[in-house]
């Protein structure tokens, strides 16, 4: 491979890494139900840019059941979600200050 190919290949793979975590971003919404026997959250939330999703109002499983500890309909929160196994799940979660 010339010196060339690798500087073009390493600068490909930057762009490529770059735009990845530009996409994974938080996303601001509000909880409109929690059901902590089933590990679900259902939020009012805006565009979902890593999962390709317009803003809407979905139930999302939670990663970890402790995650809903202390979040109640109404609450304004922060949080990130991804598809892990086919389903849609908050990954990280905190009450918006």
């Amino acid at each position: 491979m010339t010196k060339l190919a690798k500087v073009l290949s390493l600068a490909a793979l930057g762009f490529a890494l770059t735009g990845q975590f530009a996409l994974a971003a938080t996303v601001a919404g509000e909880v409109k139900k929690v059901d902590a026997a089933a590990n679900k959250i259902t939020l009012k939330h805006g565009k979902i840019p890593n999962l390709d999703m317009d803003a809407m109002t979905m139930v999302f499983k939670a990663a970890k059941p402790e995650m809903l500890s202390g979040l109640k309909p109404g609450d304004k929160v922060k949080f990130d979600a991804d598809s892990i196994n086919g389903e849609l799940t908050v990954t990280e979660i905190e009450k918006a200050k």
